[in-house]
């Protein structure tokens, strides 16, 4: 069996290697995220690894969004290097034991809110390469581990003001094609 923290690293590595070949010119570039340009989905990866890594380190995430220090008009790639570098750190530390993380009042198994993780890098890291004008499609390998966890982690209920619903393809599509087209994203679409 695959750990999350695998998971984790799989799509950290995809994400990173999608957000390399991004450019300051390309940050106003569109993305498959809906009003999102390059340089917010960047932020917003970033504070989504920090946030990842404060639940795998601190065994709770806070509901409460910390102040935002960076300037909304700075280049992000060094916050996500820098993000990133923390997130995979903090994994590597805690190795993403059975414990629970506290959310609010709920609780998720740590190597779950890995697994999480792993989705929402993953699926950002393809909205990256899509804004870079790349075809990159998601690892088949992560892809297909992460595609039956998908449906438990983004459900009907969630799926207003976060994800389009489903769209349908092919019989014979990619893991990393459904995988995104899961999460209402056209499967090789590219931005920019």
């Amino acid at each position: 069996m695959v750990s999350g923290t695998w998971l984790l690293e799989a799509a950290v590595d995809y994400l990173m290697a999608a957000a390399g070949r991004t450019t300051t010119l390309l940050l106003d570039a569109p993305t498959p995220c809906q009003a999102w340009d390059l340089r917010l989905l960047l932020r917003h990866v970033a504070d989504s690894m920090a946030v990842l890594a404060e639940a795998i380190t601190a065994g709770a995430i806070g509901l409460d969004p910390g102040p935002d220090r960076a300037s909304p008009l700075a280049d992000p790639l060094p916050m996500v290097r820098c993000r990133a570098a923390g997130l995979l750190s903090a994994c590597a530390a805690a190795g993403c034991a059975e414990r629970a993380v506290i959310i609010g009042d709920r609780e998720l198994p740590a190597s779950m809110t890995a697994v999480a993780g792993a989705l929402e890098v993953a699926v950002h890291g393809w909205d990256i390469a899509a804004a870079c004008g790349r075809s990159e499609p998601i690892p088949p390998m992560l892809a297909a581990l992460l595609l039956p966890v998908a449906p438990v982690l983004i459900t009907p209920a969630s799926r207003p003001g976060l994800f389009a619903d489903p769209l349908s393809l092919a019989a014979a599509s990619a893991p990393g094609d459904e995988l995104v087209a899961f999460t209402g994203r056209q499967p090789r679409a590219a931005c920019g």
